[in-house]
Parts: structure tokens; sequence; C-alpha cells
């Protein structure tokens, strides 16, 4: 199961396949200037080229967090999409010049696939001897957070009864409430949103009677978004009553400003993504995008992510209502996480992923 292939899909194939124009032959690097820069504060500096799909506001307390180790390096962090982070550092690559020194995105899927076609170098990472081995994959990718994809209600409209715990109960009653609930849950489009169609996929593996709730979410007119801030902002208001298959991490940070906002993890089971780092093989300063990635894997920086990002940590050494250890602790084996490994590029091959689409547009066509 476990082989490396080249790629036979080209950028601009895959760039189609998730709903983007990449800009290619040599355009990618047309707007170069990084998104924050953190300029060293010793002599001689040397720098150190992120590539992320991070918010470059969020990421800063990480940076900062890692220069007071390394007051020598000079930090150019490039907020990217997801896309644009695989397109860029395989046309670098692939035109003998230098990319980033680290790759670090939620795109667990395109983070495997440029590590399985040749784009990333092995690294021996130190911190990465605590991590689960789901987490790592032939020391190239290493997973860094813990992720739960949750259910979205609102607090007010759910007064006096429970929110719905389970995929099935979902079914239920968005069937038993149709005329109060349609055109009031949003999902991710997942012929737009590349997230969405890898949790549609983990659905589908976990799930053999997933299309019942698809048919239930079409039938109460669910709302389609790329993103997930569209959802969260609709059902912390109260326009939705409930959003389904959201990046857990991404609502948690709005439900401390929004107390309305109610979160639940799946009960039948609840999917677990982890953000994903690697160095790339073109890096022009690999040792560099090694020795960050070890800090992302080490007790400092998953505390840091955990308590100034918000982002559930990793490391088992760490307990906490934001970590994996916590996580388990209360939820125990309903979590599933995605593991790192090649099997997570099946649906970037265009005729699974049309087959998958097609499918689940059925789905939400059925009345």
């Amino acid at each position: 199961m476990i082989r490396r292939f080249r790629s036979w899909l080209p950028v601009v194939a895959l760039a189609l396949l998730l709903g983007s124009v990449v800009p290619l032959a040599g355009s990618a690097r047309a707007a170069d200037a990084p998104t924050l820069v953190l300029p060293a504060t010793a002599d001689e500096p040397r720098r150190l080229t992120i590539y992320s799909s991070l918010d470059a506001t969020l990421a800063e307390p990480l940076l900062r967090a890692f220069q007071a180790r390394r007051a020598d390096v000079t930090i150019a962090f490039h907020e990217l999409q997801t896309q644009d982070i695989y397109a860029r550092i395989v046309e670098e690559t692939d035109q003998g010049v230098p990319t980033a020194d680290l790759a670090f995105s939620s795109a667990m899927d395109l983070q495997v696939k440029l590590a399985n076609d040749g784009y990333a170098q092995a690294v021996r990472l130190p911190s990465a001897e605590a991590l689960p081995d789901w987490a790592r994959w032939r020391d190239t990718v290493y997973g860094t957070t813990f992720e739960p994809a949750v259910i979205l209600y609102h607090k007010p409209s759910f007064a006096g009864r429970a929110p719905p715990r389970t995929r099935a109960a979902l079914a239920d009653f968005l069937k038993a409430n149709e005329a109060d609930v349609y055109g009031r849950v949003g999902t991710y489009d997942v012929e737009r949103a590349g997230l969405g169609l890898f949790f549609l996929a983990r659905d589908r593996e976990h799930n053999r009677d997933i299309w019942s709730l698809f048919n239930a979410l079409g039938a109460a007119g669910v709302k389609l978004y790329s993103n997930s801030s569209a959802i969260v902002e609709r059902v912390a208001d109260g326009r939705f009553l409930l959003g389904y298959n959201i990046l857990g991490s991404y609502a948690a940070a709005w439900a401390k400003s929004a107390p309305d906002l109610g979160i639940v993890l799946p009960e039948d089971y609840t999917v677990v993504m982890s953000r994903i780092g690697l160095v790339p093989r073109a890096a022009a300063a690999p040792d560099l995008g090694a020795a960050f990635l070890d800090f992302l894997l080490s007790r400092e920086g998953q505390r840091v992510m955990s308590d100034d990002l918000g982002l559930p940590a990793l490391h088992p050494d760490l307990d906490g209502a934001n970590t994996a250890t916590g996580l388990r602790r209360v939820y125990g084996t309903r979590l599933r996480p995605i593991a790192v490994a090649p099997a997570l590029v099946v649906y970037l091959d265009q005729v699974k992923r049309q087959r998958l689409i097609e499918r689940w547009n059925r789905a939400l066509r059925t009345q």
C-alpha cells in the first residue's frame, strides 16, 4: 500500500480539481513578498522561509517563540492557500530554484502527495519520537495538531432540547423539523472547499450509510460554503441552526466570543485531522526548516500552539482541554485521527474525485 510514485497529474489539472487557478511558468512567485517578516536580532542572520496556510497574525506567537531560541534567524512567513503551497513547491522545485524551507499546511492530502511524489526530504527530528505512529510517514511528513471535525448548533434554538449528537440523530432531526430548519443548515461545498471533500471522503470510509444524512441535508435546503467562517458566523448569530463537519479548532476560537455557539463532537465517530509540516526537497535552508519543524513538535512549541494559537496539541506529554490527551480522556475511541499515509491522495485522482462529487450531488438532490 505504501509505495513511491511520480505524479502523473500536472499542476494545472490538480488546480482545476481543487477549484482554483494556480499560477504557472514563473508567475507563482509574482507576489513573492512575505506576509510577515520577523528580523533576526543577532549579527549575520540567516533566513527561514515558510509557506503556510495558517493566518499570519495567528502564527506570530509561534514564530516569535522559535526566534527566542534562534535569534540568528530572520523569518519570512508566506500566508498562502493550501493549493498554492502545493503548486509553488512543485513549480519551484521543477524549475531548479530554491523553494520554502518549511511547508506547513492543513491540506493533509496535498502535503502527503508532495512527499509521495519526491518533493519533500527526510529529516530526523528528536521531538518526533513522541508522536503516535499515525502522525508521521517515512520521516518526511509530520502531523502537528489534533483537530476534530464537529457539528455546530445555535444554543438558544435548542433551549429545552438536546442537539443532535450522532449523524443518524442529525438526519432524524432534519426530517422531523423540515419547516423550521429549511435553509438554516450549512456545510462545506465539496466542489470548492478541499477540506469539505477531505471530510466527506473520511465520512465515506467510516459510515456506509452517510448518504442518508446528505439526503436529509438536501431536503433541508442545506447552504454550501467554501470556508468555515461563513458557516460559523451564521450559526453563532442564529441565522443557521446547525453546521455539519466544521473544523473544530476554528469553531472553538469563535466560541470564546460567541456564547450562543454550541459545539458537538459526534458520538458515533469524530474525524480528527492534523496540520502537516514537511521540509521541501529544494529548500534553500533545509536545516532551518527542520529546526522549526522540530520546534513545532516539541513540548514548548506544542504548548504555544495550544495556549496561544488555540490549536489542539498532539504531544502526548501535554494535558488539558485543548490537547490530544485531554480530548481522548473525554471522548475516547470515538476520536478517529486520519493517518498520515499515501492513502490520503486517493481522491486527488480526477476520476475518483469526480465520482465522489457526483454521488454527493445526487444525495443532496434527493428530496
